[in-house]
């Protein structure tokens, strides 16, 4: 222990050491939405304070985002001084909440030594899961070595309030486009019941926790965890977490059905029919360029990747890379000289639209197998009405020709 507190520091009888548990709250960048935590260890005789943060990662790390794309996200445990990390986090309008735990000096030493032992170059690194594996779960597994395995005795079995599914929505409700693309590409194990201690892969439940928690010493003593909970900084502006999820599938469904009424409008309201198949074309490409984004990135993650949360995902049959075709037909539609071309570009498109829309449908029937639940009520919605409405139309132009 000379390389933190001194050589005598663990023969010292008066017991010099205060253990915190730091949980910060949600940040601008995306990876930051779901907060962070870490341990600041501080020595009362020397005046040091350590932080250690298992949630470094550097963009400069070789093939960071080639590591990153395949799921192989390489993360440390690092150490700083903790005033100048609070002050960070407190500059950047986070959330700082510390928590002083009650624990013997043995208890404290053994969290110390571990917490030395991880930042070492040849013990630091570790690849990242964000439910199993995280800055949040790392703590959690000292807390309940310290503890003797008894928080993972009293959560282990309790079953938790919310999925993991339901979680990640409570901090991402606020930013429409991110909630829907990170619930679209997550499957549906991350649908199933879980456990209070699989919810404690996020920092605020651990400090929710571990708040109340009170355990029996190596002397049978019953003990509070955390003696004290001091507020640091507390944030301005930002978009809370919600106690409750959201699932705005009705917001989806009225979106979509206003995108769909305003194509019916259109159609029936059309001048000159090429104006209308050149406007009828781009809108096709455009969502066959957004959708079939999502779907190969969802196809590529599914089966060549170790992002496992995005396994058995049954959007994958009906968004998927065969959007991208639309893209081609849809300007072909639209700005082709040839009308024979632009009917046979029509029937594809129109044969399309309704696979799109019958696959959504066996996703809505499959539901009632649990095998094949999962919560994407919001990409239904969103997809449904629409397909129907381009394959009816697409349908109305091909009938109009003949």
């Amino acid at each position: 222990m000379s390389s933190l507190f001194g050589q005598n520091a663990s023969r010292q009888p008066v017991d010099p050491y205060t253990i915190k548990v730091a949980v910060i709250g949600p940040g601008d960048e995306l990876y930051f939405w779901w907060g962070h935590i870490g341990l600041v260890v501080e020595d009362n005789d020397s005046g040091q304070t350590r932080f250690y943060d298992w949630g470094v990662f550097s963009f400069d790390n070789e093939n960071f985002f080639l590591n990153f794309a395949f799921g192989r996200l390489l993360y440390s445990c690092m150490v700083s001084r903790a005033e100048w990390n609070l002050g960070v986090y407190k500059n950047t309008n986070r959330d700082i909440t510390l928590y002083t735990l009650d624990l013997p000096l043995d208890k404290k030493m053994e969290i110390i030594r571990f917490a030395e032992n991880n930042v070492l170059p040849e013990n630091r690194d570790y690849f990242y899961h964000h439910f199993r594996d995280n800055c949040a779960t790392r703590v959690l597994e000292i807390l309940d070595m310290a503890l003797d395995g008894q928080l993972r005795a009293e959560f282990g079995d309790a079953p938790g309030r919310y999925t993991l599914r339901q979680h990640v929505r409570r901090h991402t409700w606020f930013n429409p486009f991110f909630d829907w693309i990170l619930n679209f590409w997550m499957g549906q194990d991350i649908d199933v019941p879980i456990m209070v201690w699989d919810e404690m892969f996020l920092p605020s439940e651990i400090a929710a926790r571990i708040s109340g928690f009170r355990y029996t010493d190596s002397e049978g003593n019953v003990r509070s965890l955390v003696s004290d909970v001091e507020v640091i900084n507390t944030s301005e502006g930002r978009p809370g977490v919600l106690d409750v999820p959201k699932n705005p599938w009705p917001e989806a469904l009225l979106l979509s059905f206003l995108f769909s009424l305003l194509l019916v409008v259109l159609y029936l309201l059309r001048g000159g029919r090429r104006d209308f198949e050149i406007t009828i074309g781009i809108v096709q490409s455009l969502l066959g360029l957004f959708f079939g984004i999502a779907g190969s990135v969802l196809f590529f993650m599914t089966l060549f990747t170790n992002h496992d949360y995005t396994f058995h995902n049954i959007n994958i049959l009906f968004v998927n890379p065969l959007f991208l075709a639309a893209i081609p037909l849809g300007l072909l539609f639209a700005f082709t000289a040839n009308e024979n071309r632009r009917n046979v570009c029509g029937r594809i498109l129109k044969f399309f639209w309704v696979y799109v829309f019958l696959g959504a449908f066996i996703t809505i029937v499959i539901k009632l197998l649990p095998a094949f639940y999962q919560q994407n009520q919001v990409t239904q919605a969103l997809v449904m009405p629409v397909v129907l409405t381009l394959a009816f139309i697409m349908y109305r132009l091909g009938r109009s020709t003949e």
